[in-house]
């Protein structure tokens, strides 16, 4: 009887962990958050649930380019020509990440599995950082919307601060790297293979058209699960906490502290869009309004560029994959970065 109950313990604890695995930590909270939320407030359970599931689809499109993109590098090895084009000149690598990445059109969620892809190939950290940086905060289609409605003369200085920040943080991250400050300051998954760590001598064959390989077929098949189940998780996690942002820190609070234009007006912008701001196409509306009542343009765009660099997806991204040296780093990047082009604008516009 003992044997048996024993027996049963076992296989209920390789189950737990089995399941705990398949989840991972951030489905494992998620669940956590929902079940307590059914308990304290069920409508707005209901109401986050469907919410995370209708971004997950809406963003599902960037997400599968991104994941495939980043599955087709790596079974045909052309993330070995990604990682020797960062590889020679640093400045004009990092150079070459800013403005890529202020004008992909990859949103802060589907860059990713190319980030963790590009690290893996070898690519140094200072790039990836300038890439991770300037990304969020522009794309093609804010560049259209913003500039509808905040005008082409803002959209140009947001996509020029865009490149800036991640200037900025890439030859931040170049210093710091030089000095060993950033060793060891990735997780796992986001760690340099053996294929780009060993000897120049082991060269990797491009094989373009992989799936006339069954290992590049295997390849591509692997990495398309592993990337996309990784993804999604952290996404999930992601859409949960902005969805309760939503609710809890609503957009009035923003207006009342940043409406008024006094000398605490950038460094306001810059605390507020920090930990507050959730969505870049959400904030144009928002900031053209404010504009309208009297509000500096140098303090919306301090506002934009600091939230949409550490939105929740943006964070989590950089969670994901970086410890904490580096995420600190990044949000220090964040703040200056911000308040500095907010400072630069208020000097064009005297």
């Amino acid at each position: 009887m003992k044997i048996a109950i024993e027996t049963r313990q076992k296989h209920l604890i390789l189950f737990v962990n089995k399941v705990a695995s398949l989840l991972g930590f951030p489905v494992g909270i998620s669940l956590v958050i929902i079940i307590t939320l059914g308990f304290i407030s069920p409508l707005q359970a209901i109401d986050s649930f469907f919410s995370t599931l209708s971004a997950l689809i809406r963003i599902s499109p960037f997400i599968i380019l991104s994941v495939v993109v980043a599955a087709y590098l790596k079974a045909s090895g052309a993330d070995q020509i990604v990682a020797s084009t960062f590889q020679g000149k640093p400045i004009k690598a990092i150079a070459v990440a800013s403005i890529f990445g202020a004008l992909s059109p990859f949103c802060s969620c589907g860059v990713i599995p190319l980030v963790a892809g590009f690290l893996a190939a070898g690519v140094p950290i200072a790039p990836v950082l300038a890439f991770c940086i300037a990304s969020p905060i522009m794309d093609p289609e804010m560049f259209i919307l913003t500039t509808a409605e905040l005008g082409v003369e803002f959209a140009f200085i947001k996509t020029l601060s865009a490149v800036a920040m991640g200037l900025l943080a890439g030859c931040s991250a170049l210093l710091l790297s030089n000095a060993g400050y950033l060793s060891d300051a990735l997780k796992d998954i986001a760690k340099p293979s053996c294929s780009t760590s060993c000897s120049s001598e082991d060269k990797t064959v491009i094989l373009y058209k992989f799936w006339h390989s069954s290992k590049g077929r295997q390849t591509f098949i692997n990495e398309t699960l592993s990337i996309g189940i990784f993804l999604t998780r952290w996404l999930t996690f992601a859409f949960l906490l902005e969805s309760l942002l939503l609710v809890y820190v609503p957009s009035d609070l923003i207006v009342n502290w940043l409406g008024s234009e006094n000398i605490y007006s950038l460094p306001l912008a810059v605390i507020l869009g920090v930990p507050t701001y959730l969505n870049g196409y959400a904030a144009i509306p928002l900031i053209s309004g404010l504009i309208e009542l009297g509000m500096s343009p140098a303090v919306g765009l301090t506002f934009m560029l600091a939230g949409s660099v550490t939105s929740i997806p943006a964070a989590i991204a950089i969670y994901s994959l970086a410890k904490a040296r580096l995420i600190t780093l990044y949000l220090i990047i964040a703040a200056v970065g911000s308040m500095a082009s907010g400072y630069l604008f208020l000097l064009y516009l005297a």
